[in-house]
């Protein structure tokens, strides 16, 4: 096997974080709701024309705060997609609900639109959408059928940082949006999230449950005398030099996201003959949706192929990887959800898929390299 050439993913980093970190320090407030927090938090609510925004310890809890503001408790029902990361999923499990899980589309890898109402009860509380790979569901019809049904919509928008849907920012559509700034996100602060608020009802009561149950957000800015235990929460609040790590990254988000999406942009120019020669199937984005650069995924034949492609480029010294295995078919996901309907696309789509490296600071020769070994693949048959 050849030395690695391509990585993955190499973690974001701005070299200002030090200056940022250490003038946290110097301000004497490392804990939550900083400074810096506050200016990450300031600059989400901006971007995405949200009533508010919280920024978090992980996508994961974001998603379990959700949870909580939705109301969401034993007995109810969650509609999802079962190609999604576990968070999805656990968020609403751990309030004592049960994962109903519907089939993806072929073509953007998510939610079924079209699948949802007929998996509605009288037990469904809530729709949770999965923006996969930055590309936004149909949610002009999820929005419809949400109203109808009065049911809750959270967007878990983990890969959906500055994607937008027919000019709405993904994550404030819904009632609630959930970002990710893992470490594998297009901006990170190792491991974080946050959480944005469609209804200006709702901030104070998730500050309330972000801050251990307690209005000691209030209290801190002057508005009350003390502060006490008011509702069942918990400790959702990152280090602020967490928060000056990702400020760094986020005052330059525009510029980082031009820079993905022509990577994006020339793994696509590059692979087009592949598609074009029924070689290989590339990602869709349908109109009206503006995505991120996230990531670039190729769909081989099957299993079979995709597994042989991997070892391919591995041993060209290329890192690249397969993504969700469908939850349904997991352990805890028969134990906490169920399947509504067939299962026509999530196995077979989820056991094609294969991602390519993406990062910000990926060079062109190296996107070039990728795509010239994919091309001599297929150059074997």
């Amino acid at each position: 096997m050849e030395e690695q050439k391509v990585h993955f993913n190499i973690p974001p980093f701005h070299p200002k974080a030090f200056q940022y970190m250490e003038d946290a320090v110097a301000r004497q407030k490392i804990c939550g709701d900083g400074f810096y927090t506050g200016k990450c938090t300031e600059w989400m609510k901006a971007q995405a024309k949200a009533a508010g925004a919280l920024l978090t310890t992980s996508c994961t809890h974001a998603l379990e705060m959700a949870a909580l503001l939705s109301g969401i408790g034993p007995g109810d029902e969650v509609i999802m997609p079962s190609y999604t990361f576990v968070s999805t999923a656990d968020a609403f499990v751990l309030r004592g609900a049960r994962a109903v899980f519907v089939d993806i589309r072929k073509d953007t890898m998510n939610l079924d639109e079209a699948l949802i109402e007929d998996a509605i009860t009288p037990r469904t509380k809530a729709i949770a959408v999965v923006h996969y790979a930055g590309i936004s569901c149909e949610m002009d019809t999820i929005c419809r059928i949400a109203k109808k049904h009065q049911l809750k919509i959270i967007e878990d928008a983990a890969q959906a940082v500055l994607c937008t849907y027919q000019g709405r920012s993904l994550g404030a559509i819904g009632d609630y949006g959930c970002y990710s700034f893992h470490e594998t996100k297009n901006y990170s602060m190792g491991e974080g999230g946050a959480i944005l608020l469609k209804n200006q009802k709702d901030i104070l009561n998730a500050e309330i449950i972000r801050e251990k149950g307690t209005n000691r957000s209030q209290f801190f800015r002057g508005e009350i005398d003390k502060y006490s235990w008011k509702e069942a929460g918990s400790s959702y609040l990152p280090s602020d030099l967490n928060a000056a790590y990702l400020w760094a990254q986020l005052e330059e988000a525009e510029a980082v996201n031009r820079r993905r999406i022509s990577s994006w942009s020339l793994y696509y120019e590059l692979l087009q003959e592949l598609e074009a020669a029924g070689d290989i199937e590339l990602p869709v984005v349908p109109k009206g949706c503006v995505h991120n650069g996230h990531m670039f995924y190729i769909k081989a034949k099957d299993l079979e192929e995709r597994t042989a492609l991997l070892q391919y480029l591995k041993e060209k010294g290329i890192s690249a990887v397969f993504h969700y295995v469908p939850l349904h078919s997991s352990e805890a996901g028969q134990k906490y959800g169920r399947f509504h309907g067939q299962d026509r696309n999530t196995t077979r789509e989820s056991n094609r898929l294969l991602r390519l490296p993406m990062y910000d600071g990926l060079k062109e020769e190296q996107i070039r390299y990728v795509a010239s070994e994919v091309k001599n693949f297929y150059r074997q048959f």
